[in-house]
């Protein structure tokens, strides 16, 4: 037996001159039986060494309007006479105050570690701490089981809020999938690699889902101010962005595989809205065994031309392109195509440097575009994501109404022929121009 513990029973027994007393004479059916008949006696009470804490003063016992007893130390220096003093960095106020019976019950308890209350140890907590904080719509599940020793511990540590590890280690401890996906994730988010998880979630509950501290995307512009701004003052609203989920609907909070913290391919993420089952257009069918493919297309990139945060021009793209079938040329409308384009496509009237499409030097895109009384757009001619026909050429031809205009187009090795819709079949050649007998609409 440690000898620091049984003093107290020496000293009464040497120096006092009265009769040591046990458990069984203090815990008879007409004493103290309650002390023993407990799920969860204390350890001297188990062992019948009631003297480990008490000391008696006087020989009788009982003794009416008095005790004839004594606690051989006062306040938390009883319990350190067995149990380790707290030496931590953070010490709980009721441990550094020696209120060890704020919480615990002194001789045994129906619950376990002779807490006064049971498994819902919140019970116990909201006496010292305020619950509102805790009674949110959303709760962590240790708070919603009352488990707070799951992630704190209650006497003393060396971490902040007397956690039992470091924020992000004891969030981990419970989170092992999240960490061991982690682990093997090509791209972490920044404040996940780096800052604790409480920067962005409330650790206790909050009225947001996933126990955010500020709903998506307020929270994420707190550190994505830009992103923000531009969401804010875009004209044409990318609309995920808008419905519950935010960011989250397109991007992966923690970490991923993909570069932007996609959870998938950029593609596969778009095609996820602008699919089959959507009612938005149906790229993915425009795409699917296509023979020709526009370059970012090939390359899963929609976010070349689109930009998925919002932006001021039509379908989100990235620069100025006409919204309608028509538009003649005139500088900065055609921006967007020609920021890989040639940009001087449309410029000029005649060339043999800026494009192919020329029936000698005469250029037929300016021909087209140019037209100050019906320029026509790229769209007239061209597929923007794929086609069966080269250069994009439009096989279908664009829908006016419920009639695809066709395009009729015929390459060959130094030019070619249509026959639209618009009018008859017109030739062209770069190399022996072709005299065409243009009959307007009008003729």
């Amino acid at each position: 037996m440690n000898a620091r513990l049984i003093l107290p029973s020496l000293f009464c027994l040497l120096f006092l001159g009265v009769p040591a007393v046990y458990a069984d004479s203090c815990m008879t059916a007409t004493c103290h039986a309650d002390y023993s008949n407990v799920p969860s006696p204390h350890q001297p009470v188990t062992d019948g060494e009631c003297l480990f804490c008490h000391a008696q003063v006087l020989p009788e016992h009982p003794v009416a309007g008095t005790s004839s007893f004594e606690l051989v130390e006062k306040g938390a220096s009883l319990c350190f006479l067995c149990h380790d003093a707290m030496d931590k960095k953070q010490i709980h106020a009721p441990v550094e105050e020696g209120d060890c019976l704020v919480c615990h019950q002194v001789h045994g308890s129906k619950n376990p570690f002779l807490l006064t209350v049971g498994t819902n140890q919140s019970e116990l907590c909201f006496e010292c701490h305020d619950d509102a904080s805790f009674a949110q719509a959303f709760k962590h599940g240790p708070v919603a089981v009352g488990a707070c020793s799951s992630c704190h511990n209650p006497h003393a540590s060396d971490h902040n809020a007397l956690l039992k590890t470091p924020v992000r280690e004891n969030c981990l401890n419970c989170h092992d999938d999240f960490s061991q996906q982690m682990s093997t994730a090509a791209f972490i988010h920044p404040p996940v690699k780096s800052a604790p998880c409480t920067d962005c979630h409330n650790p206790h509950s909050s009225d947001i889902r996933f126990n955010l501290k500020e709903k998506m995307p307020d929270l994420c512009f707190s550190c994505h101010p830009d992103i923000g701004k531009q969401a804010a003052e875009a004209k044409v609203k990318h609309q995920p962005m808008e419905e519950e989920g935010s960011c989250g609907n397109c991007h992966s909070t923690h970490f991923s595989q993909k570069r932007g913290l996609l959870p998938i391919s950029e593609q596969e993420l778009c095609l996820n809205c602008h699919g089959a089952d959507s009612q938005l257009e149906d790229i993915e069918k425009q795409l699917a065994g296509a023979k020709n493919l526009h370059g970012p297309i090939q390359e899963g990139q929609c976010a070349d031309c689109h930009d998925p945060h919002g932006t001021d021009f039509f379908r989100l793209l990235k620069g100025n392109y006409p919204e309608g079938r028509y538009l003649p040329y005139q500088e900065g409308a055609y921006d967007f195509c020609l920021q890989c384009h040639e940009k001087n496509l449309l410029r000029f009237e005649d060339t043999t440097l800026y494009t192919n499409f020329r029936n000698g030097d005469q250029n037929l895109h300016f021909v087209h575009v140019a037209d100050v009384r019906k320029g026509r757009t790229c769209r007239l001619c061209h597929q923007s994501h794929a086609s069966e026909g080269g250069k994009l050429i439009s096989l279908e031809g664009t829908a006016f109404g419920n009639w695809k205009v066709p395009i009729g187009f015929e390459p060959t090795v130094t030019g070619g022929s249509c026959a639209p819709g618009c009018h008859q079949i017109l030739s062209y050649d770069r190399e022996m121009p072709v005299e065409n007998n243009f009959l307007s609409p009008a003729e």
